[in-house]
């Protein structure tokens, strides 16, 4: 164990502390993903500190090696760079209480925990405990005898070479009154409490510790985390107080659950931050949606710009009961962020969804995605609206009868005998002269529109549902391409 400073080095600690504004963190461990409850979290955080005008903090929580996922902290700047949730200080950006990396910060902490046992509320033990019970401080603290040990028998048996964990000293009598920000003052018997172990024997310390020391330290105001928390609050503000230091606000977030009785999990497929944008969601619409997973603005409005959330974001608004995902949900949210898009913004989105089905390029994708827009609800549905355009499909003339604009096979025919040499000798081919021309035909055949347009749609898509109508779909297919699949019709319904 690291001997422990003068009372000098401790000073010195304290004074790098900014002081006088609102601090918050995200603190994340680096395993590879971000899942929904994580992006909350760093959302509900940020928000905090720019609301506040305050200040936010990335900092990586790394201490638990068994879990760390190589190139995972990577996946984290990626995430909060595309959500736009710029950090203030990090590893990356550094700042005036770093390092931000807690791996990095090792020898801090046992410089803590000697301070810490030096004024009588960490205890070293010395019995044999397997890891497990170290991580989870599962244990018995009557039937511990190295808590009554004396500072002089304990400061022996280090020096001896004895392997021992840093527990909290927990008092037996009593309660412990905290308050959190979302469930307001809770209570709890010191006797319920476990002498949690805050130093494990390979000198690294436990989460449970060294989010206390790194938050005091870099001057968090407001600590955001999951409401699975609040169980270890109490032990939380015993070591705020052990060490005679400020306790910050606690805000204690109710879990976003799958269903009524279970959690998301991504051992059970539920979606991370990185398959939702895989699956054709926008970042803007996953951000809107999650902000609105337990928190409420209040009124009838749903749709928020990151910038209105800044400014209408109030903790209050956080409720107190778990919030469950709904996928659905999120496609209603993320249809109404692609149909307000600027429409060369959606093309840009599209187009590589478009190119999966559409490669010719002589098809441009940004006509193509004119058509998509107010038809589609999540990005990876492009593709299986589009795979007419390349090669037109087997398709069966019983789609030229359709009840609704009184087509048949014979008036199809009809249609088409008619479209054909009006095509062939049109002299620009734009949507405007298509559109024309086969008004013009539909008025001397005095039939309804209907009847005039499904015929050719068919004939240019081979498909009874298609993105845009027949005008749209035969201009981008060009008139050669139009003219040969309108022949290709012709010779099927007359072999019909």
């Amino acid at each position: 164990m690291t001997a422990m400073p003068d009372e000098k080095w401790f000073e010195e600690m304290e004074a790098r502390i900014p002081k006088g504004s609102v601090r918050t963190r995200f603190a994340p461990s680096p395993t590879g993903y971000m899942h929904v409850g994580n992006l909350r979290t760093a959302l509900y955080t940020w928000l905090i500190a720019r609301h506040e005008g305050g200040t936010f903090i990335l900092r990586i929580e790394d201490t638990d090696q068994g879990r760390l996922v190589e190139g995972a902290q990577e996946v984290i700047y990626k995430t909060m760079k595309e959500c736009g949730l710029d950090h203030d200080e990090g590893p990356d950006v550094g700042g005036p209480v770093g390092p931000y990396i807690q791996t990095e910060r090792r020898d801090l902490y046992g410089k803590y925990a000697e301070r810490l046992i030096a004024r009588g509320h960490a205890y070293r033990c010395f019995c044999e405990k397997a890891e497990s019970e170290e991580d989870s401080g599962e244990f018995n603290r009557g039937d511990d005898p190295c808590r009554s040990l004396s500072a002089a028998e304990a400061d022996a048996m280090a020096a001896e070479g004895k392997p021992f964990v840093v527990r909290q000293k927990i008092p037996h009598e009593g309660e412990t009154v905290f308050h959190d920000e979302i469930f307001g003052d809770i209570r709890v018997e010191n006797s319920t409490l476990d002498d949690q172990v805050l130093m494990k024997r390979d000198g690294l310390p436990t989460y449970n510790f060294a989010n206390v020391i790194d938050d005091h330290l870099m001057g968090i105001t407001h600590v955001v985390r999951g409401s699975e928390y609040l169980s270890s609050a109490p032990k939380y503000n015993l070591l705020y107080e052990g060490f005679g230091w400020e306790i910050p606000k606690y805000v204690h977030c109710s879990p976003v659950m799958r269903d009524q009785q279970h959690k998301m999990s991504k051992r059970h497929g539920d979606p991370s931050y990185e398959d939702l944008i895989a699956n054709g969601y926008l970042t803007d619409a996953v951000l809107n949606y999650v902000a609105l997973l337990g928190w409420s603005p209040g009124g009838e409005q749903e749709i928020y710009s990151l910038d209105e959330l800044k400014d209408i974001f109030r903790i209050s608004g956080i409720s107190k009961s778990p919030a469950i995902f709904d996928i659905e949900k999120l496609r209603y949210f993320n249809a109404a962020y692609i149909r307000a898009m600027e429409p060369a913004a959606f093309a840009a989105v599209a187009e590589p969804y478009i190119r999966q089905a559409v490669k010719n390029p002589a098809y441009d994708a940004g006509e193509i995605a004119a058509l998509l827009q107010q038809r589609t609800e999540v990005l990876t549905e492009i593709p299986e609206k589009l795979d007419f355009f390349d090669e037109l499909p087997e398709y069966d003339t019983a789609l030229f009868t359709h009840k609704k604009s009184k087509s048949d096979a014979a008036s199809s025919a009809e249609v088409l005998q008619q479209v054909l040499p009006l095509f062939e000798g049109m002299e620009a081919w734009t949507e405007e002269n298509i559109l024309a021309v086969l008004g013009e035909l539909t008025e001397r055949m005095g039939v309804k529109t209907a009847k005039v347009m499904w015929p050719v749609r068919i004939a240019a898509a081979g498909k009874a549902v298609t993105p845009g109508g027949a005008v749209e779909i035969c201009h981008i297919l060009g008139r050669d391409e139009t003219l040969r699949r309108i022949r290709i019709a012709l010779e099927k319904l007359a072999n019909a």
